[in-house]
């Protein structure tokens, strides 16, 4: 194997990066929906803000029989208006990057003429950076990894990269690994999730460690409980094939939310390395208190959406959204809606439930963290409420610490919640990056740190598989919610047992 990382060179997380990249950039599904609305646009950014050198190129592999001059027309057509274009010279400068060679994904072992294209391409490059970007659905990841090897295009200074779902249990995301593995070293696979990109969640990493007055209270001590929220307004039309598969928990909890769980509830670390942050958010995952057997109906919500009313009118049911067949047995037992109480067991956080909800067809589209602290010891005035600090990741980034002020006014002292209010895109002058245009960067500089290690990725799968478990057993089907609902009465529920309901964005 030649796919060895030890050549890789050293990144700490918080270093200055260089000013520009030198890297082949070989994008499997190349062509596809991530690609175009996603990768495609973050890699011109990134060439426009310079961090992209003259030498590099991005080469789309697919099965759609394009030549370069297909392919550059199709980004023209497709892409120009999403950036937008204010130079039309540098677009110009930033399509010429463009390559594309054809590899059928079903005939991938035997598409002999697809990687001899790619292989003279990359040919008289092989000192330069190589990134695999897998844009392609998880069972082409090791395929896809052993054709690269056996045309000898893994260079001591390649990397691969594979998009979420990492399987859909345990036992699946362990195959992978293991196949990917045998070619890559585990410092040259970096497992992307989209949501570690954001300046929200890497804003978090800096409000607990670069502050002195957050952390001595970021505990039991002073915390109630954590709400981590993922909303949706959309549903799934066109997508019931892919969902009935996978389901909230498999695509949206297993990844997303327990990334934000690790980052929120981690210890500090001890070194300024690539592996230090990793470390302690493995930690998180090893620590949270398994939910199995009976306890899956006390600790967990599923629900459905069935039809209902929203801002646009008339909104379908999951089992109404248009598809190209119709509804199974899965279709009726697939969740749109989770929520689930969980609970990390350790010194810091003993007692401090987490809950974790996302849904689709929800009236609002948002991603937060709300930290609710607890009621002051001894109140001397009426009508307060606890603090809470509010990290918001969409729609618009920012972070928000609700604090108890007076009311201005002769007479009676009146309380009323007040935010402190930081928006990225209000504060700072610079353009705020897209997440895949931040990960793209750090893959190109060779930095691991808000990409999934391997035992990151299946201790999430060990606490989760117990919990789809129970739910596939079950003869229960998902609660049903209306379409434009906050979600299942038995969510509410779930909080309700202890006195606490879910933060609701204010109007």
């Amino acid at each position: 194997m030649l796919g060895r990382s030890s050549e890789l060179a050293a990144v700490s997380p918080f270093s200055t990066p260089p000013a520009a990249y030198t890297a082949d950039l070989v994008v499997f599904g190349g062509t596809g929906d991530l690609s175009m609305r996603k990768l495609i646009p973050a890699l011109y950014h990134s060439d426009r803000d310079g961090r992209l050198s003259p030498e590099t190129r991005i080469i789309a592999m697919s099965r759609g029989g394009l030549t370069d001059a297909d392919f550059r027309g199709k980004v023209d057509a497709e892409v120009r208006d999403q950036v937008p274009v204010e130079d039309p010279a540098m677009w110009q400068r930033f399509l010429g990057r463009l390559h594309h060679v054809s590899v059928d994904v079903g005939e991938a072992a035997t598409d002999r003429a697809g990687w001899s294209a790619l292989t003279a391409l990359l040919a008289g490059h092989e000192q330069r950076d190589r990134v695999f970007y897998l844009a392609s659905p998880p069972m082409t990841f090791g395929p896809f990894c052993r054709q690269l090897d056996e045309a000898g295009l893994v260079t001591p200074m390649s990397r691969v990269v594979l998009e979420k779902p990492l399987g859909r249990d345990l036992p699946s995301a362990q195959r992978i690994n293991d196949e990917v593995g045998a070619i890559f070293d585990e410092r040259q696979i970096f497992r992307i999730d989209h949501y570690l990109g954001k300046e929200t969640v890497q804003n978090l990493l800096v409000l607990r460690f670069a502050n002195a007055f957050l952390e001595p209270i970021w505990n039991s001590l002073w915390i109630d409980h954590v709400q981590i929220t993922a909303a949706e307004t959309v549903g799934t039309p066109g997508r019931r094939g892919y969902y009935d598969q996978a389901g909230a928990l498999r695509d949206m909890v297993q990844n997303h939310l327990l990334q934000l769980l690790t980052l929120t509830a981690m210890e500090p670390p001890a070194r300024s390395d690539q592996e230090a942050i990793r470390d302690e958010k493995v930690k998180v995952l090893q620590a949270l208190r398994p939910i199995a057997g009976t306890e899956v109906d006390r600790f967990t919500v599923r629900g459905q959406y069935t039809r209902g009313q929203g801002e646009a009118g008339d909104m379908p049911g999951y089992l109404d959204e248009p598809a190209s067949t119709p509804p199974t047995d899965a279709s009726r037992r697939v969740e749109t809606f989770t929520a689930i109480r969980a609970e990390i067991k350790n010194w810091r956080w003993a007692g401090v439930p987490f809950y974790l909800r996302t849904g689709k067809r929800l009236p609002n589209r948002r991603s937060e963290i709300v930290v609710q602290f607890k009621d002051v010891p001894h109140s001397i005035f009426p009508g307060g409420a606890p603090n809470r600090l509010v990290l918001r990741l969409q729609p618009e980034e920012g972070i928000e610490l609700h604090i108890m002020a007076k009311e201005p006014g002769a007479g009676d002292v009146t309380l009323k919640p007040v935010p402190l209010s930081l928006s990225f895109g209000k504060t700072f002058t610079a353009r705020v990056p897209e997440a895949y245009e931040r990960l793209l960067t750090d893959v190109l500089a060779g930095n691991p740190t808000l990409f999934m290690r391997r035992d990151e990725v299946e201790a999430a799968w060990r606490w989760i598989d117990p919990i789809l478990s129970a739910w596939e057993s079950s003869a229960d089907l998902p609660e049903p919610y209306p379409a434009g609902t906050t979600g299942p009465a038995g969510a509410h529920e779930l909080l309700g047992r202890s006195g606490r309901a879910w933060h609701e964005e204010e109007a």
